[in-house]
């Protein structure tokens, strides 16, 4: 009898896992796609705030459009205020409570390292953390798809632009002390090195510190003709106000992560007039089909009265519409390990963010997994306009 009932058992799963929709994946039912996403609502980075916010619409708008292959996405989204621990505790709840059967964006290198491990050690798929730092993809790891073009790049890029177009000749750098900053100011370095040149002041900074007048004045005293800042949204608008009383007028860089003109120059009460940073996807009113979509179809539609439209914001859609066209390409019969084939597929992909190609996983090359080596230049001005320097470029 117990031969038998084994004999029925293995059969049984035989037949289950050939059925879709029988045997259900984590965070998967017949009806429903559990995706979970942190990002910072409080805390000293919650000005990034609205990219978990811009997903959230994107997936609602998704849902209300069909859903995917009979599916509705259900979106869990929560606030760690980009404390490590909190993101941490959240993830880890989120995903022995509930259940995901994947993670989208979130927002942060500090939080999204916290979890990085976890996360590979039961191979459940990530797909467009919010960083661009090459922590995540160097060594790659198999669940694990990134998006955002890289921070070490984008910094060379800035750099090359200030010394070949510009012409600086003293260029300092003021950056968090923690991986975000550290892979801009190692790109940063980097270049200048290349260019037989080496930085007059390197001034890091916590995520903490708000009295940012002793930060300000080792650059002012450096005499730098450009500052390179890889530091928060809001110390970068403090670095900016504290030189401008100081009477210090360099040029300044920064990262796409303040690269929306609009709520900077908002928050900066103008003086984020003349910054230059990279940018992650199409600008706000380039007039691309796509963003004008998204504006008219997710923004207008789902997004709350005080909400803003600019790139944070459609940012959380850039990087996830890699994960969404390969959710649609596994069909009805959803696993992680059809889904991590069909990004693997994804070859010249193109939304409203640069280029992305996977390739199958390989441990040694890391762009089997960094699915972008694109960004462009551009410069805020008067009225938080955007002034576009360069084309999409290559910046591996």
């Amino acid at each position: 009898m117990k031969k038998l009932l084994l004999a029925l058992f293995v059969s049984l799963a035989f037949i289950l896992s050939f059925t879709p929709g029988l045997l259900a994946e984590e965070g998967v039912t017949k009806t429903e796609i559990h995706i979970g996403q942190w990002g910072p609502q409080t805390g000293p980075a919650a000005a990034w705030g609205n990219v978990a916010r811009g997903t959230g619409a994107y997936f609602k708008w998704i849902n209300d459009n069909g859903g995917i292959n009979g599916r509705k996405i259900v979106y869990h989204m929560f606030d760690d205020g980009y404390n490590p621990a909190k993101t941490k505790a959240g993830v880890k709840e989120l995903q022995e409570g509930t259940g995901m059967f994947a993670w989208a964006c979130g927002v942060g290198t500090t939080p999204g390292l916290a979890v990085r491990d976890y996360l590979a050690e039961r191979k459940i798929p990530w797909v467009g953390a919010a960083t661009g730092s090459m922590n995540f993809v160097n060594p790659p790891t198999k669940n694990m798809f990134a998006v955002y073009p890289l921070y070490k790049g984008e910094a060379k890029a800035l750099i090359r632009y200030a010394i070949k177009i510009m012409g600086k000749k003293r260029i300092a750098i003021t950056y968090l002390n923690d991986e975000y900053g550290k892979n801009g100011l190692r790109g940063a370095l980097e270049e200048l090195k290349a260019n037989g040149m080496e930085a007059v002041a390197e001034v890091p900074m916590e995520a903490k510190d708000t009295d940012l007048a002793p930060h300000v004045m080792k650059l002012r005293k450096s005499k730098a003709d450009l500052v390179l800042m890889w530091t928060t949204v809001s110390q970068s608008v403090r670095v900016i106000g504290t030189a401008k009383a100081m009477k210090f007028a360099p040029q300044f860089m920064s990262s796409s992560t303040t690269s929306d003109f609009t709520f900077m120059t908002a928050i900066s009460k103008g003086l984020w007039e003349g910054v230059i940073t990279g940018t992650l996807a199409e600008l706000p009113g380039s007039g691309h089909p796509l963003l004008v979509k998204y504006k008219e179809e997710v923004f207008d539609k789902y997004a709350a009265k005080e909400e803003r439209w600019g790139v944070f914001y459609y940012a959380g859609i850039a990087f996830t519409e890699p994960m969404i066209e390969a959710l649609k390409n596994c069909g009805k019969r959803l696993t992680r390990k059809r889904f991590i084939k069909e990004m693997e597929k994804l070859k010249g992909f193109k939304g409203i963010g640069p280029v992305v190609t996977y390739k199958k996983f390989d441990k040694n090359d890391m762009y089997s997994r960094q699915g972008t080596s694109q960004t462009f230049l551009v410069q805020c001005m008067a009225g938080g306009k955007t002034k576009q320097l360069t084309d999409w470029m290559d910046i591996k």
